[in-house]
């Protein structure tokens, strides 16, 4: 596209088509995070090119470096990029917004799938997560490993992640990956195509990254000064949003430490909330939904819902609005490419291991399983059939699965 053409197609998104884009999305993105990039690269590099390959890998690398939930910052850039901070929070509430909703619901008991027919859809939409990780997978390995140097960066990095039980092995083997890159990915490289514009000053950026610290460290004390159980419960979310990287499951452990420990709510709770978290679209975060409409102390219901939700997203933003300033001038640099381009095929090799674990050992059991995500994949990368198209396709078989 034609630096004219982009700004024009640019001048035309508006925060309402981001809201109704990323509304679809948030409706149909099943599987977890690896799984959303998969989406989103379908809808934003394949079908509408509003980012390109690179820049949007370089995006998703960033964004696996920082805390906070990877996938729902994905998308606040993306919107961000496209219409503004009222894009961002569109493009943010879009995502959201469906699997929040879903876990109030299920909270208030009307949100379980019971029964044969309820397990046979459940498993049918993961299996829609298998054909949209593969297709991500596939994509990006062409364009983002196209020679045996990055090849072997996207196997090391994917053989780390498989070796590993270390929640930090993810985040190892993307520092690695630009650290070999730097050595091998220098020599005959293309500089990153098109300007990446973010509408964030860097006084901007540096105003929020110190209010990421400043809230770090000022909500304990003021929990201790003002004994306030929702200053309490508005801390447990901020720091577990902001001691999380990579985003997804990695959460649990420190959300189970910070409301089951103290008493908050039970352990059956916890997990029972935690299962419907799987069943759903989004992102996984919004499990706090969940949990600020279940705890113990005051404020809870859709309060504490509200303040769930807050709390938890918020230390993400304001460390990824203060980064963004920087990132597209730190890009162009010689040695930056070289490293983003060790980054890229590292995150390449992430996501193939994400593709075998957990994707694949915890959604294919059976020939059937495999014959469904096969089609999937088909569809999407052969047919190019838009996800939704997908996502009926394996819920409709996964039911019938269970009737045959």
């Amino acid at each position: 596209m034609t630096d004219d053409a982009i700004e024009e197609n640019k001048s035309a998104t508006s925060p309402a088509e981001v809201l109704l884009i990323f509304l679809k999305l948030g409706l149909t993105c099943f599987g977890g995070p690896i799984a959303h990039i998969g989406y989103f690269r379908d809808e934003f590099v394949v079908r509408r090119k509003w980012i390109d390959e690179h820049a949007y890998a370089d995006l998703v690398a960033l964004c696996q470096f920082l805390p906070g939930p990877a996938s729902s910052q994905v998308g606040f850039s993306i919107g961000l990029m496209r219409a503004g901070y009222l894009g961002a929070l569109a493009a943010w509430t879009g995502f959201t917004l469906p699997s929040a909703a879903a876990l109030i619901l299920f909270a208030y008991g009307a949100g379980a799938l019971n029964g044969p027919v309820g397990a046979g859809l459940l498993h049918g939409l993961k299996l829609t997560a298998v054909a949209i990780v593969a297709q991500a997978v596939w994509g990006m390995a062409r364009n983002l490993c196209p020679d045996r140097e990055r090849a072997s960066i996207a196997a090391g990095a994917a053989l780390i992640i498989l070796f590993s039980t270390a929640s930090i092995a993810q985040i190892g083997a993307i520092v690695l990956g630009g650290l070999a890159g730097l050595w091998l990915c220098r020599s005959d490289a293309p500089a990153p195509s098109g300007h990446v514009e973010i509408p964030v000053s860097r006084t901007v950026g540096l105003v929020t990254l110190g209010m990421f610290f400043v809230l770090l460290a000022g909500l304990p004390a003021l929990r201790s000064l003002t004994g306030s159980s929702g200053v309490a419960l508005f801390d447990a979310f901020y720091r577990s949003g902001a001691l999380v990287f990579g985003g997804g499951h990695v959460v649990l452990p420190l959300l189970r430490e910070a409301f089951v420990a103290p008493g908050w709510l039970s352990d059956d709770a916890f997990l029972t909330g935690y299962g419907a978290a799987q069943a759903v679209p989004g992102p996984l975060f919004t499990f706090a939904a969940y949990l600020g409409m279940v705890v113990s102390p005051e404020p809870h219901g859709l309060g504490g819902a509200a303040l769930g939700l807050g709390g938890i997203f918020l230390p993400g933003i304001l460390v990824l609005l203060g980064v963004l300033p920087f990132w597209d001038s730190f890009r162009k640099r010689a040695g930056a490419q070289a490293m983003m381009r060790g980054v890229n095929a590292a995150v390449v090799g992430v996501l193939g291991a994400a593709l075998y674990d957990p994707v694949w050992t915890t959604t294919v059991h059976s020939p059937q399983d495999f014959g469904i995500a096969l089609v999937g994949f088909v569809l999407l990368v052969a047919w190019r059939a838009p996800p939704l198209i997908v996502v009926a396709f394996s819920a409709a078989a996964g039911i019938a699965m269970t009737l045959v």
